[in-house]
């Protein structure tokens, strides 16, 4: 689970660098992804801990 979870990571914080060239770093979009990408990395850190 933790890896195919980085791969989830890996690839919304590539996509989260791409809005933010394309959009700006303030724009809603980016906000949004941030936000879950914060979510994916505490589940992240999260299931670690449990192994």
């Amino acid at each position: 689970m933790a890896v195919m979870l980085r791969e989830v990571i890996e690839q919304k914080r590539d996509y989260l660098y791409k809005i933010a060239l394309s959009k700006g770093l303030s724009s809603k979009a980016v906000l949004e992804l941030s936000q879950e990408l914060d979510k994916l990395l505490n589940e992240y850190e999260r299931s670690k801990l449990k192994n």
